[in-house]
């Protein structure tokens, strides 16, 4: 008995010990954020059979600063992102914009969270202001104001990972490193107003890398 009492009471010292220094710890620094670099591109446009390489011209500027109100998502295959952002751009993100009277500024923006399946990605228009309330998986964020490379990419959307290697080796190159993901903003579409598949050397897709 007295052996049982000698144990509680060293377990209670020990216990206090152990809470006291627990309190003392400093608070701890928010993680940085994970750099993804989207490897699978197979996905969001059509594929058409490459009969010439891309053109890719790198421009070394600083990204606009932009008001974004995005979408965050999965999609468990590559095919099926498609069909998401299709659903995010024609109709979730319309009709918020319309209820909350905003209007969009610019061209569609993904960024891509994961290389490999499943696929998380986040998806939103640069807008006029910002929304007074969100909805559920409606978020808002301001991009932009850092140096960025920039890869204008012209040709078939599933070479776009050639674009992703120069932008990572010019980085390299110029010991530069990335100041958040990477997003690709679709400036010319690679569907025209009247529902028709543009050729894909037409097909402008912006890659931007923040750096530091």
């Amino acid at each position: 008995m007295l052996q049982l009492k000698h144990t509680v009471s060293f377990f209670a010292i020990f216990g206090v010990g152990l809470f006291s220094c627990k309190d003392k710890e400093p608070p701890r620094k928010p993680e940085p954020e994970k750099i993804i670099y989207k490897i699978d591109t197979s996905n969001a446009q059509p594929q058409t059979e490459a009969t010439r390489a891309p053109i890719i011209n790198i421009s070394d500027t600083i990204a606009p600063r932009e008001i974004v109100v995005y979408v965050k998502d999965s999609a468990k295959t590559s095919e099926r992102i498609g069909i998401k952002l299709e659903h995010i751009f024609r109709k979730t993100l319309p009709e918020f914009f319309k209820k909350n009277k905003i209007s969009k500024t610019g061209s569609r923006i993904v960024w891509y969270k994961s290389s490999s399946a499943p696929f998380y990605f986040e998806a939103g228009f640069p807008v006029n202001k910002r929304p007074k309330s969100t909805a559920k998986n409606i978020l808002v964020r301001e991009i932009g104001g850092d140096s960025a490379l920039v890869a204008h990419f012209y040709g078939p959307y599933h070479l776009t990972y050639e674009a992703y290697e120069v932008l990572r080796e010019q980085l390299k190159n110029a010991h530069k490193k990335p100041a958040g993901s990477p997003y690709e903003k679709y400036i010319i579409p690679a569907i025209d107003s009247t529902g028709r598949a543009r050729d894909p050397y037409k097909v402008l897709t912006d890659i931007v890398f923040p750096y530091r």
